[in-house]
């Protein structure tokens, strides 16, 4: 879906033709004197229409307006927060306009927060997986333009100061990216297994290469083996499909500036290995490479906004199975780093593909890193679905990704990283083990991946609970690209930085052809993934 931003009163976009005219309202806008606004007082008066966010009117054949159907949206005190609750109500909407054009007008003064939180909630409604579903009939929506005074007319560059109220247009040149990053996310974690190996991720990846600014290298199995990489190597034994170690590059700052790491868990399915898991839910494990789908979307994003910062992205990828040659409870790997594993349990393999993967990191003499993954079921206990967990020693990290998490809607929390937690992973056969029990599951798991990081400032982001839902909604849902998008973003260089002109064509997405996960998890694994 194409997005348009104009700078158009709310007089004005109802004499724009659309199909569908979706007109967001707070008090202030029964205030006002144009004919909508009159409308909408009247309906408030009436009993008929509450601004609170998530109420919702249709309206038919109103007279002087050109949409073939409007629908008021509450958008309670105009907040982002408030304007995304609103705009996801209005799926349904979105999707049975019936046509291909829409108008999204704010009957409000708007900040660019609720703008960039518009976008991405129309863009989320508007998602639909289509894969491996050939029979789906497509969105027909094909154009949504977003009405907001203040706005500048000049699409949204981020140098265009004038008119641009509020930072408006930027705000929305970033929401755009980051909506088609979230759904190259969606679709790729969506995809089932079988068509979402290690070597289709590492085909996705060098299509991201493609554009500007993006280089792609993929390291097959005898690169890994000659890198020393034995964890990564331990979990992809058990499996017929080769591993893969993809490593993407975003050069947009200076040369030889310190990049920001990126490291997705890429685990394209797993059993739990010898480990086995239940076989309730195990479908959902195709969702284990939610990190890996992020780190894909994330260098979508840069791709079209061309900030000036280094990104190097790495995922370590394969399939995690209980074949004649997997690895086995009790066996001991060596890691890139030299350190040994005892590897307790099977079905905690992603913190093994991971800690080779931040080794290799530390050659890139990275400003920070951020690893990303679906790691365990404990955090998904602790937090839910609402935050992504965070651990960081680094005080000054762990604040840039609260914050750019706040910003971007895509929240996290911080979690301890007591050095006691860590006592647990001791082992009689081995410098460690890779599990120290249930209890805190989701810290212990992030202390073993920090005994791979060094001095370098780092980062664990455990979206066990947030990278896909469970039950009637089930599927990916893209996080965390927002908060990784904003936290880059926050970090260009003096904070300044220009964006480089000319925004490249996006990748599209691969073309068409629940409570009882929160039990699974407390009841089994340490490891979500």
């Amino acid at each position: 879906m194409n997005f348009e931003l104009k700078p158009l009163t709310t007089a004005a976009a109802v004499r724009e033709k659309c199909d569908l005219l979706l007109v967001l309202v707070t008090e202030a806008t029964a205030t006002g004197s144009d004919a909508l606004s009159t409308l909408v007082a009247h309906a408030v008066k009436a009993g008929d229409f509450e601004t609170a966010a998530g109420k919702q009117l249709a309206l038919y054949g109103l007279p002087a307006v050109a949409a073939r159907r409007v629908v008021l949206l509450g958008a309670g005190s105009g907040s982002a927060r408030d304007v995304r609750q609103a705009v996801a109500g209005a799926g349904s909407a979105l999707k049975a306009s019936g046509g291909g054009k829409a108008v999204l007008c704010f009957g409000f003064e708007v900040t660019g927060g609720a703008v960039a939180a518009a976008v991405v909630a129309a863009a989320d409604a508007c998602y639909s997986y289509t894969h491996t579903k050939p029979q789906a009939k497509p969105v027909a929506l094909k154009k949504l333009v977003i009405a907001a005074t203040g706005a500048s007319a000049a699409s949204g560059k981020s140098g265009d100061k004038g008119g641009d109220k509020g930072g408006i247009a930027a705000a929305f040149k970033i929401a755009v990216a980051q909506a088609e990053g979230m759904a190259l996310a969606r679709e790729w974690a969506n995809r089932p297994a079988n068509h979402a190996t290690p070597m289709l991720l590492a085909d996705a990846a060098r299509a991201l290469a493609k554009l500007p600014g993006i280089s792609c290298k993929i390291h097959g199995p005898a690169e890994v083996a000659k890198l020393g990489m034995g964890a990564f190597m331990a979990v992809a034994q058990g499996s017929e499909q080769p591993l893969r170690f993809i490593e993407l590059h975003y050069n947009g700052g200076a040369k030889g500036a310190a990049p920001v790491v990126l490291v997705g868990k890429g685990i394209t399915f797993d059993t739990g290995g010898i480990s086995l898991k239940p076989a309730a839910e195990m479908d959902e494990m195709k969702f284990d490479m939610g990190g890996a789908a992020s780190v894909l979307g994330v260098f979508q994003a840069l791709a079209q906004l061309q900030p000036a910062i280094n990104v190097v992205g790495l995922i370590p990828a394969s399939e995690n199975m209980p074949g004649g040659a997997a690895v086995k409870p009790g066996d001991v790997v060596t890691s890139m780093s030299g350190q040994t594993i005892e590897i307790l349990n099977t079905d905690a393999e992603g913190r093994l593909v991971l800690c080779d993967a931040l080794t290799y990191a530390a050659r890139f003499k990275p400003r920070a890193m951020v690893d990303i993954a679906t790691l365990t079921g404990a955090c998904v206990i602790a937090l839910g679905g609402l935050r992504s967990g965070m651990f960081s020693p680094s005080d000054e990290l762990a604040r840039a990704l609260e914050q750019a998490g706040d910003a971007a809607l895509d929240p996290c929390w911080r979690m301890p990283l007591d050095e006691e937690y860590g006592e647990g992973l001791k082992s009689n056969f081995a410098d460690m083990g890779n599990v120290a029990g249930r209890a805190g599951g989701a810290v212990t798991a992030a202390k073993f991946l920090q005994r791979f990081v060094g001095d370098i400032p780092w980062a664990h982001l455990d979206i066990a609970g947030t990278a896909w839902k469970s039950g009637a909604a089930k599927g990916g849902t893209g996080r965390p690209v927002g908060l990784l998008l904003h936290y880059l973003l926050a970090s260009v260089d003096a904070g300044k930085a220009p964006s480089r002109a000319g925004a490249p064509k996006s990748v599209a997405a691969p073309k068409a052809g629940s409570a009882s996960r929160r039990k699974a998890a407390a009841a089994v694994q340490p490891e979500q993934a």
